[in-house]
C-alpha cells in the first residue's frame, strides 16, 4: 500500500485527545501543508477535539509561513506546549499571532519550555524512559518554585517536577507518548526513506519521529519531491523508511520566510549569497560594540534578536573572510548550523554559507556541554538581582527558546539591547548620540517580569557577564551591576541613572566611553534612527 496520500488523508485518523507533534523552526523545516489541514479538516468538521500540540521550537511566522497559527482554534487546541511562541505583529493586518492571542486571554493550556528540555525530552519519549532530568533550569521561571513554564492560569497540570538528587536540585520532565509526529524532509523514494538535502536545518524531524514510533504512534513526513528507490545513497538517508507512515508532497514548500529556494544556505561555496545591510542605528552600535568580545577559534553561539547583528556586522567591516580564512571565526545557532554567517530576522536560525549541520537534540548536546565558550543573547528586562528575562514581558509571552541552556552553560556572556524601548529615537553625528525622544520604558527594572536566568548566580559560579546597550556598557560582577562605558553626547545621570529602577553598585571613575568609531555610519555622515529592539 502506497505511502503517498494528501496532507488531508494524512490527518483524517487524528482522534480526539491525541498529542501531535510537530517539527518547525520559526519559517524554517515547517510542514506547513500538513499543519493547515489540520486546521482546516476542524474548521469544516469540528474534528478532531481538544488536541495537546508539542512544538520543540516556535514554528511559523505567522505570516507567510503560519505554522503553529494553522492549529490555534479554540476547541481544536487544548494544550500547547512549545519552547518557543511567534509573537510579532503582522506587517500586512497589525495584528499578533492567533496563538499569542489564545494565550493573552487565557482560553487554552500554554506551557513554555528551554528548548533544550524539548528537544532532550524527546530521546527520552523515543528511549521508554521515565522522563528527562536536568540541572538547566533551576531558579529561572520552568523551576516549579517560579511558575513551572505555565503560560496561562488554565494550566493546572504540573509538567516540570523539582527533585533533588545526590544533594543537588535537578527538574525533571515526565515522559508521556506522542500520538502523531509530523516531520519535513527534501525527499523521499516510495518507501519513506527520507532525505534532507534541500533543508538548512533538520532541528527535531529524527528525533519526533522516533519518539512518536516508540509511542506506537504515527509519522507523516512532508516532502518536496518522490524520487526512485535505491537512487540515493545509504549515507544521505537520515531517516529509514520504515518509521515513517505517511507521505504528504508538497512541491511548493518555502524554504524559509521569503525565501523559495538558496543554495547560499546549503554550501560554504555559493557564489550569491547577498548579506542583508544592517541600517546605522542604535542595533548596529550595540552590535559593534558586542562585536569586540567575540575572538577567534572560540565556538560563539548568537540568540534570536539584537544579538544575530553581531556576525553580520563583523562582516560588514571585513572582520571575516569567508573566502580566504573561513575557519577565522566559529559561529553557531542553537539549531545547529556551523561555521559562515549567522542571520537575523526572520531568517535567523540558519547560517548563511554554512559548513556543517548537526540535528536539534544533539546541538544541545553541544550547547548543554559547555563547547560554545561565547554567547551573545538578547535582553527585554534586567533586574537589581542580576536576572535577566526574555521569556515573558508586558503583553509578550515569546518563551526562552535556547536561552536558558545557553546562558547557563557558556562561559563569556554578552547580553544586547537598547536601555529603554516603546519609541526611542535617537541622533548621530561625529560620532556621538543624542537622544531626540526617549523610550516609553526602561530595561532596568527592579524586578524581572520572568526569570529567564540568574545572571548574578552564573557569575558568582564563575562565568563573565556584560550587558551592552546603545548608550552604556555595565558588567555584572560579583559584589552587583557595575557601570563601565558610556556612549560619547550621553549625560550619565539624565541618560542612565535616572532611568534605571535600581542604582548600579558601582560605577567606573574615570568613566571611559565607548569607541566613537562605533556611532559613525559607513560613509560618515549624520544619521538618524528610531528602535525597538
Amino acid at each position: 500500500m502506497t505511502k503517498i496520500m494528501s496532507a488531508a488523508q494524512a490527518v483524517a485518523s487524528i482522534q480526539d485527545g491525541q498529542t501531535v507533534a510537530s517539527v518547525g523552526v520559526i519559517g524554517w523545516t515547517v510542514p506547513d501543508a500538513t499543519l493547515a489541514a489540520i486546521g482546516k479538516r476542524f474548521s469544516e468538521t469540528g474534528a478532531p477535539r481538544n488536541l495537546t500540540f508539542y512544538f520543540p521550537c516556535g514554528t511559523g511566522d505567522a505570516v507567510g509561513i503560519r505554522g503553529m497559527d494553522h492549529v490555534a482554534q479554540e476547541g481544536l487546541m487544548k494544550r500547547i506546549v512549545s519552547g518557543s511562541y511567534i509573537n510579532p505583529v503582522n506587517p500586512h493586518t497589525g495584528e499578533r499571532p492567533a496563538l499569542m492571542r489564545l494565550i493573552q486571554e487565557n482560553r487554552i493550556e500554554a506551557y513554555s519550555w528551554p528548548i533544550g528540555a524539548s528537544m532532550h525530552w524527546l530521546r527520552e519519549v523515543a528511549r521508554r524512559s521515565p522522563g528527562y532530568m536536568t540541572r538547566v533550569g533551576v531558579g529561572t521561571y520552568a523551576d516549579p518554585q517560579h511558575g513551572g513554564g505555565k503560560f496561562t492560569s488554565r494550566c493546572d497540570d504540573d509538567l516540570i517536577q523539582k527533585i533533588r538528587l545526590n544533594g543537588e536540585d535537578l527538574l525533571f520532565y515526565p515522559s508521556w507518548p506522542i500520538d502523531v509526529a509530523i516531520i519535513r524532509a527534501s525527499s523521499a523514494d516510495e518507501f519513506g526513506n527520507l532525505s534532507f538535502e534541500d533543508e538548512p536545518l533538520v532541528s527535531a524531524s529524527l528525533a519526533l519521529a522516533l519518539a512518536a514510533k516508540a509511542s506506537d504512534g504515527r509519522v507523516i513526513a512532508q516532502v518536496r519531491r518522490i524520487v526512485p528507490g535505491g537512487e540515493r545513497a545509504a549515507t544521505s538517508v537520515r531517516l529509514p523508511g520504515m518509521f515513517v507512515d505517511s507521505l504528504v508532497v508538497d512541491p511548493h514548500m518555502m524554504m524559509s520566510t521569503d525565501t523559495p529556494y538558496d543554495e547560499a544556505y546549503l554550501r560554504p561555496s555559493a557564489v550569491d549569497a547577498r548579506l542583508p545591510a544592517i541600517p546605522f542605528g542604535p542595533d548596529k552600535v550595540i552590535a559593534r560594540r558586542a562585536a569586540l568580545e567575540v575572538r577567534k577559534h572560540e565556538l560563539s553561539i548568537f540568540g534570536f534578536g539584537a544579538a544575530a547583528d553581531v556576525p553580520l556586522v563583523m562582516a560588514e567591516q571585513g572582520l571575516i573572510d569567508l573566502e580566504n580564512h573561513p575557519n577565522d571565526y566559529w559561529f553557531t545557532t542553537e539549531h545547529g548550523s556551523y561555521g559562515g554567517i549567522v542571520m537575523n530576522g526572520w531568517q535567523f536560525s540558519a547560517n548563511l554559507r554554512p559548513q556543517a549541520l548537526l540535528d536539534g537534540v544533539t546541538q544541545f548536546d553541544v550547547i548543554d556541554g559547555g563547547l560554545c565558550r561565547f554567547a551573545a543573547l538578547a535582553f527585554a528586562e534586567y533586574d537589581s538581582n542580576g536576572t535577566v528575562n526574555v521569556s515573558k514581558f508586558g503583553k509578550v509571552n515569546p518563551g526562552a527558546g535556547g536561552f536558558i541552556d545557553i546562558a547557563m552553560n557558556a562561559q563569556r556572556l554578552v547580553f544586547t539591547g537598547s536601555f529603554t524601548t516603546g519609541g526611542l529615537d535617537i541622533a548621530y553625528d561625529a560620532g556621538r548620540m543624542r537622544i531626540v525622544k526617549e523610550g516609553k520604558v526602561s530595561k532596568f527594572v527592579d524586578t524581572v517580569q520572568s526569570r529567564t536566568y540568574p545572571v548574578a548566580d552564573g557569575v558568582a559560579a564563575g562565568q563573565s557577564a556584560l550587558i551592552v546597550t546603545e548608550r552604556a556598557v555595565f558588567e555584572q560582577t560579583p559584589s552587583g551591576l557595575v557601570l563601565t562605558e558610556v556612549a560619547p553626547g550621553v549625560d550619565v545621570r539624565r541618560d542612565v541613572l535616572d532611568l534605571m529602577a535600581f542604582r548600579p553598585a558601582h560605577i567606573l571613575d574615570p568613566l571611559p566611553l565607548m569607541p566613537e568609531s562605533l556611532f559613525t555610519d559607513s560613509v560618515g555622515h549624520q544619521a538618524d534612527a528610531v528602535v525597538d529592539s
